[in-house]
């Protein structure tokens, strides 16, 4: 998520190679981008540098060869659903079978407004976003006829080649919405990438989801759960770090998302790979 490096632009390509690479040797099983146009302002400015999503995650799946590739997450706003398909798609089939499509409402005003992307109401955006996850699916399966919502029409839902995961890459849906995010999931979804503050408000989180599961019918002990935020720098303090990912992990959560800290990215998550993997691989539910 931090572009932000001595020597960019030039040194954001061996940046991401020398990570990509430390994260495979360690272990990792996920390697994620973040999908805006602009950086993060509760982070830094908009004129900070910030790659785009997918073409940053076509350079990593030829480099890469163990570790699932997607966005955290991409907006559902930024792609016409059928093209954030055909692009999940063709991740998928260039990195053998290791693409995730991670999705969300998406909730950065500035970026839309500036670069001329239409920006509706969050009420829209979650109409939008579930007609997404229909229209994914539906190019995903055998139907390829037309899809017609209230937002999105599609003369034709064609996907070829088909992904090479069966019976398509996991839709990962972003955020903790309680009333439409977790119900999204609980419809549609094979995994969670919540954002919380720790432990008790992901307890919460996953109670509501596993509710949502119950009223529509589907299994919630399938859905893959992965936390992001509330835990502390791995590598500054590995004993709290661990003592946070056991209590996740005693809540069924299965991966841990967190950031890779600079100015040397790499050499971090070589430092997590030496202190904190090893202790990290005995953990499990309690």
């Amino acid at each position: 998520m931090d572009f932000t490096i001595p020597g960019e632009p030039a040194s954001i390509a061996p940046m991401m190679r020398d990570t990509a690479t430390a994260a495979e040797e360690i272990g990792a099983s996920w390697f994620t981008v973040m999908d805006h146009y602009f950086q993060m302002e509760r982070f830094r400015t908009a004129y900070d540098p910030m790659l785009e999503g997918y073409t940053s995650l076509g350079f990593l799946a030829g480099i890469t060869s163990t570790m699932r590739l997607g966005t955290v997450v991409t907006g559902v706003t930024y792609r016409d659903p059928g093209l954030l398909a055909k692009i999940a798609t063709t991740l998928d089939v260039l990195s053998g079978g290791r693409a995730f499509l991670g999705i969300g409402a998406a909730w950065y005003e500035r970026e839309h407004r500036a670069l001329g992307v239409p920006f509706p109401s969050l009420g829209e955006r979650f109409e939008r976003l579930e007609e997404s996850l229909q229209i994914a699916l539906q190019m995903w399966s055998k139907n390829d006829g037309p899809y017609n919502g209230s937002h999105f029409q599609l003369a034709e839902t064609i996907c070829s080649p088909a992904p090479i995961q069966t019976p398509h890459p996991p839709i990962i849906i972003g955020g903790g919405g309680e009333k439409k995010t977790l119900r999204l999931v609980a419809q549609y979804a094979q995994g969670c990438n919540i954002i919380a503050s720790g432990p008790e408000e992901v307890a919460h989180k996953l109670e509501v989801l596993r509710g949502h599961c119950d009223r529509l019918g589907t299994d919630y002990e399938a859905i893959e759960k992965t936390v992001q935020g509330g835990a502390a720098n791995p590598v500054d303090d590995p004993d709290a770090f661990l003592r946070v990912a056991q209590a996740y992990a005693d809540l069924g959560v299965q991966h841990i998302h967190f950031r890779a800290f600079g100015p040397d990215m790499s050499d971090f998550v070589r430092r997590f790979g030496d202190l904190v993997a090893p202790r990290l691989k005995e953990i499990g539910p309690g």
